[in-house]
């Protein structure tokens, strides 16, 4: 439930003004970035396992309380308190502006292609060395995909010639504009959910069991 007055702001980079008496790591006058968590209990085992994200006690960046009841208010305050352990360092080759949505969209992508080692998004695609095919229903964002994203090919939902070549991919991101595309993947691919659903998907269960 949303606490008034609220304060957005997830993706949130600044300098750093006061440090707590035992860090160590930040100082005074630090370039720093910090993303939609502000801190959690770091005692459970979802927060050992390195995901805290499922923590009971999880605070975030706003419309959160933490422990001595302070609200916290986000990236379009004046100020921003947070634990040490969620605030990391934006290096000086790397503008305020252009670090700050890599704390959110970013790390939603980047996660996964981590671990999973799959082409889930088209800058981090190619950071991470993959050949990266954009799938749109508007011809219009080919340029944008290719010229400004860096996407190795674009394909139009709608071309039934141009799905047909690309027939057997192995990895796609989760979302409703996707799953009309299922009978295109190759078996045993996998699906990566990395945004928040809203609707029941529409699931063909003779085409999901072939997802890992």
């Amino acid at each position: 439930m949303t606490m008034y007055p609220i304060v957005p702001g997830h993706e949130i980079t600044g300098i750093i003004t006061k440090v707590g008496k035992k860090v160590e790591n930040f100082k005074v006058g630090d370039r720093a970035g910090i993303g939609c968590l502000a801190a959690s209990c770091l005692e459970c085992d979802f927060c050992k396992s390195s995901q805290e994200n499922y923590c009971d006690q999880l605070q975030f960046t706003y419309n959160g309380i933490f422990w001595d009841g302070s609200i916290t208010y986000g990236g379009y305050s004046k100020m921003i308190v947070a634990d040490y352990r969620y605030v990391v360092h934006v290096p000086e080759s790397l503008p305020m502006d252009a670090a700050a949505p890599l704390l959110c969209a970013g790390v939603t992508v980047f996660t996964p292609l981590k671990n999973h080692n799959l082409i889930v998004a088209v800058k981090f695609g190619k950071a991470f060395g993959h050949h990266v095919t954009v799938i749109s229903t508007s011809p219009s964002k080919e340029k944008e995909a290719r010229d400004r994203l860096g996407a190795d090919d674009f394909i139009v939902s709608s071309n039934p010639k141009q799905m047909e070549v690309y027939k057997f991919v192995y990895a796609l991101y989760y979302h409703n504009f996707c799953f009309p595309f299922l009978c295109w993947i190759s078996n045993n691919f996998k699906l990566l959910l990395f945004e928040q659903v809203y609707l029941p998907p529409p699931l063909d269960a003779i085409k999901f069991k072939y997802i890992k």
